[in-house]
């Protein structure tokens, strides 16, 4: 089951702007309402580009902006 969530929906993902946000399988993510969990997918459809994430706490993948998330340690 995969949701997509952004705190910001009228924000515009383009490559360009999303190259400082680059995340890659096995990265370590906080998401913006403080959820852990680690990258499972970096994929992308019409709308932009998208980060699945496997939460510590929930069941399933998630997808995120990648402006909603922050790697960890």
């Amino acid at each position: 089951m995969i949701f997509m969530l952004s705190q910001n929906p009228t924000c515009n993902t383009s490559p360009s702007l999303c190259h400082q946000y680059r995340f890659q399988v096995g990265d370590r993510v906080e998401t913006y309402n403080h959820c852990k969990g680690i990258v499972v997918r970096v994929d992308a459809d019409e709308s932009g580009i998208f980060i699945v994430l496997r939460l510590d706490t929930l069941y399933g993948e998630f997808a995120y902006d990648p402006y909603d998330l922050k790697r960890i340690q």
